[in-house]
């Protein structure tokens, strides 16, 4: 079967790749490996990943995307090649139109970058949508409606507010804290409470088997490994949901405030359809326990998690890839 329409959801911490009719084919972390000796990419996604925080000096395993943008060209063009190649297989005959989903904020500069990096990866055309758009569409929104619907996309770079109304953002904000803030902080918190160095992975899997938003009534434990501070070696901790939901705190007041944002500036009659319908959560990071309870409390404006949202972005950008007529007004840039 010839593959000539691919959606990306260039994420800071996972690329989801996307065929219209075959759903998410691809799903898999934002990282290169590669050799110090002669810069030829080695491994990249899964097999790149594995290797952060255990390579030797002559490979480093990076991560391309800083905040939900470009913040290393050559590395993502090579990024791009392989997952555009893969998501074809090597042996294909047409170059696909490529539709890649970009935060709110990004500067022309970082668009420019994007759609060079996709185009060097052999696509025929590039087409731009911005992250809120496309997890409106991929949380079946009906964003070409003459009512305002507040989407809250929350990754691993960056956590994307907006106001929709009519197919276009009337209003919205692009917080660069999400997952991987909510990470560091873990870590920062157990290196300033235990006195034990843990890495980012570690700390991830924390924030997914005991993490909440809000302290849990029944805690939830976990056994950790990491280096103790003191002593300098290895070292078994047990903790609790309590300590990761102290932790994470200030960075989810940051959310909290760019979601405020966005209502503040929201007019009178789209306040009133989002205290109706209520704002819709997205992405990776509105899988953490609890979230939508806490941007409820914080705002007063009902939160819902939405169905599969994870893969919000990427199926949005199918659906407009799909319906590009229909959505050509909500669309960034082509080429």
């Amino acid at each position: 079967m010839f593959i000539k329409k691919i959606g990306i959801d260039l994420g800071t911490a996972n690329i989801l790749v996307l065929v219209p009719k075959q759903g998410v084919i691809i799903n898999e972390p934002s990282v290169v490996a590669i050799s110090t000796i002669n810069k030829k990419v080695l491994a990249v996604g899964n097999e790149a990943k594995e290797m952060l925080g255990r390579t030797p000096d002559t490979i480093i395993a990076l991560k391309p995307l800083r905040d939900g943008v470009i913040a290393d060209y050559k590395t993502t063009e090579a990024m791009l090649k392989y997952f555009i190649n893969k998501a074809l297989g090597y042996w294909h005959l047409f170059k696909p139109e490529v539709m890649v989903a970009v935060p709110a904020g990004i500067t022309p500069m970082e668009k420019r970058a994007v759609i060079d990096a996709t185009m060097a990866s052999g696509a025929k055309a590039t087409y731009i949508i911005k992250e809120p758009i496309a997890s409106a569409i991929g949380a079946n929104i009906p964003i070409g409606s003459a009512a305002g619907h507040m989407i809250v996309d929350m990754g691993g770079g960056t956590t994307e507010a907006a106001v929709i109304s009519l197919g276009g953002i009337v209003t919205s904000t692009s917080a660069r804290v999400a997952g991987n803030k909510l990470d560091m902080a873990i870590v920062d918190y157990i290196r300033k409470k235990y006195s034990l160095a843990i890495g980012e992975r570690t700390a991830e899997q924390i924030k997914i088997k005991i993490g909440s938003a809000l302290f849990l009534q029944q805690k939830l434990s976990m056994k950790i490994r990491g280096r103790g501070l003191i002593k300098g070696l290895p070292q078994v901790l047990q903790i609790n949901s309590d300590d990761v939901t102290e932790a994470i705190q200030p960075r989810l007041e940051e959310i909290i405030e760019a979601i405020k944002s966005v209502l503040y500036k929201t007019p009178p009659e789209l306040s009133a359809d989002i205290m109706e319908k209520g704002m819709t959560l997205a992405g990776g990071s509105a899988l953490l326990r609890n979230v939508d309870k806490l941007f409820t409390q914080a705002t007063g404006v009902p939160a819902r998690v939405a169905d599969e949202s994870l893969l919000c972005v990427a199926k949005g950008t199918g659906i407009a890839l799909d319906n590009l007529e229909v959505y050509r007004k909500s669309i960034l840039a082509t080429k």
